[in-house]
């Protein structure tokens, strides 16, 4: 049986991972489910967003 019930570290690390590798079906069912229950973890994602999107621009930025 896969466990489904992952704490917010857990899913966090996922979330790391998810930068790097695809994902297995149990480990993206186990975050879809968790971040329709959690407050905090999508917050998490969106701050790995930024800092991604943030990264892309300063690697791109030309010096006007």
């Amino acid at each position: 049986m896969i466990p489904f019930n992952r704490t917010c570290k857990e899913i966090a690390a996922i979330l790391v991972a998810r930068e790097d590798r695809a994902l297995g079906l149990a480990d993206r069912l186990a975050l879809r489910l968790h971040m329709a229950m959690c407050d905090a973890c999508p917050r998490f994602e969106r701050q790995m967003l930024t800092i991604r999107n943030s990264l892309v621009r300063w690697r791109n930025y030309t010096d006007p």
